[in-house]
């Protein structure tokens, strides 16, 4: 079921391709209007003592709106991530059907999303939140990027052949039918709302339907069956998902690090380490690595950080007649050591989920990361193989002016963690000032970013963001649903029994398999914030430190995501550096046992990861 797009530079696709424009528009001037609020409340507050009561509001508003319209253009694009390892083995019929089910199946759920975003707005036209401003103004934004989700997702759907359309539709009918034929004729029988749920889920996962719409239709599905649920309590959870300011440094921080692209930051921070050890044994390994340490503590996003690591490097190891099978692999292992370094998206939703201190996940994160970058380094070091002479023909920059972006960078660093230190601003407004710092260092310092590339950056950000933020939402969805099944207190109870006979060691590697088979199957952020709130509690009664917890779960989640053959964060890892998943299967393997041995040291020490929380004291 996944869902390829046609292209919209055809004629017969010229209106829609307009929209893509507007789409495109619409969220990237909600994601400036929410940066402009954050950073004026912020300095209000810290200059003149006058805190602006409805900025909070204001700035959440704008965060659901540009999310949708992010996610839409994000649709129109055929961006959204989905698992297609099992559907690529269908035969090519099979698989054009089980594609038009796909496409009709997002047509759907965006439709009905949109219809039901709209309807809350109707609904809460006259009520007022907490500040006095009006509830409709989050559900109405929502309903719009939604409605332009529909309609990129019904001309996706009309782009694929006749037949094949008719298919899907019979397909899908037929399915309906046989369901509604059995709870007619023996209702005592059919499955219950949650096991109809489960299997719809894993069918439409497996079946290559984006995470972010398998999750929704998940929920949808338990809701439909039910029957005493509102619909708009759809809606109204989706947008609970991500109606909140801690989420709001997620898009910021995004786009942090397309800025640095843009801005030149990346390749000379990049050139000047190459430049430092890139003639030692090794030593273009050793750069990856440092490289991805670095970034990463720069942009949240990994994907931003493979792609402005891996379009330098991978081609550099090209050129020293490297493996680059093995240089992708060692990228998207730097990935997962990565996501345990602030100021990880992942840390910051776990951290909203979990009810847990984000500043401190972020220190709790630093030494467990420290840790398996080194592992990597001296693994990459006694692996590798001193570079052959480069040619020098090709001019080099001189290096005094690689130094600007390389302080430019750890200024940027410095800021981060001196904004959590000091208690001057929290996660998002922090990550609002890293843009604003991004922008002046491009368009003032280096002179390299113009208006067109900065507002290419945030429409670049709006769109990944509103894919990080749509699985967010219908995680919600989701999570809500598992809420009424009382799922959360089963496993609580299950895990609580198993530990009591067993241990807690045995709890703590049964949650680290739990989130490496979810992170696999999942998007990262839809499997921390289901099974987050379902182990957390659990960790805290067996005794467990919760930032400790917190480290063991994401770095989990992160060797699941980068595993083959289902690992979507190898995937993207693989198409950033041009390489058949098939190259990096053998090298990933042998670096994810390597950081496997390493999460399980940070598990049962957990030392490595309290210790720096407690001297900052959180």
């Amino acid at each position: 079921m996944s869902v390829a797009a046609p292209s919209l530079s055809s004629g017969g696709f010229r209106i829609t391709a307009s929209l893509l424009a507007v789409s495109d528009a619409v969220a990237a001037i909600l994601l400036a209007a929410d940066l402009l609020v954050v950073c004026v409340s912020v300095l209000l507050r810290f200059l003149f003592n006058a805190p602006v009561e409805w900025a909070d509001d204001v700035a959440r508003g704008l965060m659901v709106g540009s999310s949708f319209f992010g996610a839409a253009s994000a649709l129109a694009r055929a961006e959204n991530l989905g698992v297609a390892f099992f559907i690529d083995m269908l035969p090519s019929d099979v698989r054009r059907v089980v594609d038009s089910i796909g496409a009709l199946l997002v047509t759907i759920i965006s439709a009905y999303v949109a219809f039901n975003a709209i309807h809350m707005g109707w609904l809460t036209t006259g009520q007022t939140s907490g500040s006095g401003l009006p509830l409709e103004w989050t559900f109405y934004p929502m309903g719009g990027g939604a409605l332009f989700m529909t309609v990129f997702a019904l001309e996706i759907f009309l782009g694929r052949p006749v037949r094949d359309m008719i298919a899907g539709i019979l397909a899908t009918g037929l399915i309906v039918a046989f369901y509604l034929g059995w709870d007619f004729l023996a209702p005592d029988t059919v499955p219950s709302s949650g096991t109809l749920m489960l299997i719809g889920f894993f069918i439409t996962l497996f079946g290559g339907l984006p995470i972010g719409f398998a999750l929704a239709l998940a929920a949808l599905i338990f809701i439909w069956v039910e029957g005493t649920l509102p619909c708009v309590i759809f809606a109204q959870q989706m947008a609970r998902g991500i109606d909140n300011f801690v989420l709001l440094a997620i898009p910021f921080f995004i786009l942090v690090g397309y800025l640095m692209e843009a801005n030149g930051m990346s390749v000379r921070l990049i050139e000047l380490l190459q430049r430092a050890v890139g003639r030692m044994r090794g030593g273009l390994n050793v750069v990856m690595v440092m490289s991805m340490v670095l970034f990463s503590g720069i942009s949240g996003s990994k994907m931003a950080d493979v792609a402005a690591v891996g379009s330098v490097l991978i081609p550099a190891a090209r050129r020293s007649k490297q493996n680059p099978g093995g240089a992708v692999a060692l990228l998207a292992a730097s990935a997962v050591m990565a996501e345990a370094i602030p100021p990880c998206i992942n840390l910051i939703i776990l951290g909203f989920v979990a009810n847990l201190s984000i500043g401190g996940l972020f220190v709790a994160g630093l030494l467990p990361a420290g840790l398996m970058a080194l592992a990597l380094i001296v693994l990459s070091i006694i692996l590798g193989k001193r570079p052959e002479p480069a040619d020098e023909a090709e001019p080099r920059p001189p290096v005094s002016g690689l130094w600007s972006g390389a302080l430019a960078s750890f200024g940027l660093i410095f800021m981060i963690f001196f904004g959590f230190k000091s208690g001057f601003a929290t996660a998002t407004e922090i990550s609002a000032f890293a843009v604003v710092y991004a922008l002046v260092v491009g368009a003032i310092v280096f002179r390299e970013l113009s208006f067109k590339t900065a507002a290419h950056s945030f429409v670049q950000s709006a769109t990944r963001s509103g894919l990080v933020l749509f699985i967010v939402a219908a995680a919600q969805s989701l999570a809500f649903v598992l809420t009424l099944q009382q799922v959360p207190h089963a496993v609580g109870d299950l895990m609580l029994a198993l530990s009591g006979s067993h241990g807690v060691w045995l709890f703590m590697l049964l949650s680290i398999v739990v989130l490496i088979v979810m992170g696999s199957v999942l998007e990262g952020a839809a499997a921390l914030i289901i099974f987050g709130p379902l182990l957390m509690p659990v960790a805290v009664k067996l005794g467990i430190d919760p930032l400790h917890f917190g480290v063991v779960l994401v770095v989990a989640m992160g060797i699941g995501l980068f595993a083959p053959p289902l690992g979507l964060g190898l995937y993207g890892a693989c198409l950033i550096g041009n390489v058949p998943i098939e190259q990096t299967v053998k090298p990933i393997m042998g670096y994810l046992g390597l950081l496997l041995l390493c999460l399980l040291v940070i598990a049962f020490v957990p030392a490595i990861s309290t210790a720096l929380p407690r001297a900052f004291g959180y």
